[in-house]
């Protein structure tokens, strides 16, 4: 069996030009692989530490030397000479050297900056796919993209209080239809927008960032988008949010102070959903409340679970012990997953584990501060969860993960499936 024979780090920087881990881990047989540890903006209180030096003439304190550091001087000694296979007990390895509930002594981003490179390397080992390496003989379920095509919140400076506003191409019958569907949706989004006069510019995931009328105009232009590309609301492509009510929660209320609408209750949140459901072709909200609120959730999901997927990303971030806290309460119907909100690629699977013997949905998800990686698309297609966030149709590193898909989609040929999660 090859062993690991060199791990090596560095600190590169993500699409928002802010620092981030790169890990080069090589294996006695020759085999050389590499990954890229995303970052995000609007994050849970309760994900893994994201390490970084706080030294504030470098990157405004943002940089990783730390984390690249411990990486070189820490992990690696401790793995060389083990079996790249044998996933479970590197990782595990790995969280015991930290020592800590959350990954903030070596850092969430040196962990599984090594966690995703031992899993690609053993990958390449073997001569697979990193999907069927992780996912096996039934790893072909090609996921729905959730294409971010409306930016607001955290994501973009401008007056809409809600952070994302995604098309989702339910009717297609293939990825690469899907992917078509969303690409021309969101050019006519832009040719929609300049004719109202609005800015087309775009926010950390691609989507644009135009200052609106009102919250409600972002769903009601993405309609119209969907209508002069040629597909039908509702039947060809539906929406998805991601308000990231987080983020404007304060003091007891949620403040839609972008938009000047005013401080509002829980309820009165789930009423306003309610009636977006109603008006629009919804499928899926994601933090529609704030992280801490989770008897808001469970009467959000009462209300309206039987409709749309509730998706809880913030409440639960990735970690095993808040989805079965979730499920037991009846929180959401579904969780968003992403790797480095956990920090291993164990531990990512364990969560997505406890969603399906719960009989959850499970939504992989990219972070607004993405690299080239295209790790998550593998990644998706391994778990067979049939949902992927992963940002719009522009910026190469959203790109990227669109056209690893295309590239499995074609490998697998007619052993690949694609179907709506909401059908």
């Amino acid at each position: 069996m090859s062993k690991i024979a060199a791990i090596h780090a560095l600190e590169i920087l993500d699409s928002r030009g802010n620092p981030t881990v790169r890990v080069r881990l090589s294996l006695d047989d020759g085999t050389v692989a590499t990954s890229s540890v995303p970052s995000g903006a609007s994050t849970g209180e309760h994900e893994a530490v994201e390490l970084r030096d706080g030294d504030k003439k470098r990157y405004g304190g943002k940089g990783v030397r730390k984390a690249v550091a411990n990486v070189v001087e820490k992990i690696a000694p401790a793995l060389i000479g083990r079996d790249p296979e044998r996933q479970g007990e590197i990782d595990a390895l790995m969280i015991a050297l930290d020592g800590t509930p959350n990954k903030g002594a070596l850092g969430a981003n040196a962990i599984l900056g090594v966690s995703m490179a031992v899993a690609r390397a053993a990958a390449q080992s073997a001569k697979l796919p990193l999907y069927a390496y992780l996912g096996g003989v039934g790893a072909t379920r090609i996921p729905m993209p959730m294409m971010n095509i409306l930016n607001g919140g955290k994501h973009a400076e401008n007056s809409v209080d809600f952070q994302e506003f995604m098309a989702v191409p339910i009717g297609a019958p293939s990825f690469a239809e899907a992917l078509r569907y969303g690409a021309e949706t969101f050019h006519t989004l832009a040719k929609l927008l300049k004719s109202k006069g609005y800015a087309t510019s775009v926010g950390d995931e691609g989507g644009f960032a135009p200052n609106l009328k009102s919250n409600e105009e972002a769903c009601e232009l993405i309609v119209s988008a969907i209508e002069a590309a040629g597909y039908k609301p509702g039947k060809d492509i539906a929406i998805a949010l991601d308000p990231a009510a987080s983020s404007f929660f304060s003091n007891g209320a949620y403040d839609l102070a972008k938009s000047k609408g005013g401080r509002k209750t829980s309820d009165e949140m789930i009423a306003l959903w309610g009636k977006w459901i109603d008006a629009y072709p919804i499928v899926l909200i994601e933090d529609g409340l704030d992280e801490n609120d989770w008897a808001g959730f469970a009467r959000m999901t009462a209300a309206l679970g039987s409709r749309i997927q509730i998706v809880g990303d913030d409440i639960f971030v990735t970690n095993p012990k808040f989805i079965e806290r979730g499920v037991k309460e009846k929180t959401a119907n579904a969780a968003l997953i992403k790797l480095n909100q956990i920090g291993t690629v164990t531990e990512t699977v364990q969560a997505i584990a406890v969603c399906r013997k719960a009989g959850w949905s499970y939504f992989l998800s990219h972070r607004s501060g993405e690299t080239e990686d295209a790790f998550l698309a593998d990644f998706a297609v391994a778990m067979g969860g049939g949902e992927l966030k992963t940002g719009s149709a522009s910026r190469s590193e959203r790109i990227a993960k669109y056209n690893r898909l295309l590239e499995i989609e074609t490998d697998l040929g007619g052993a690949a499936t694609f179907k709506s999660p909401f059908a």
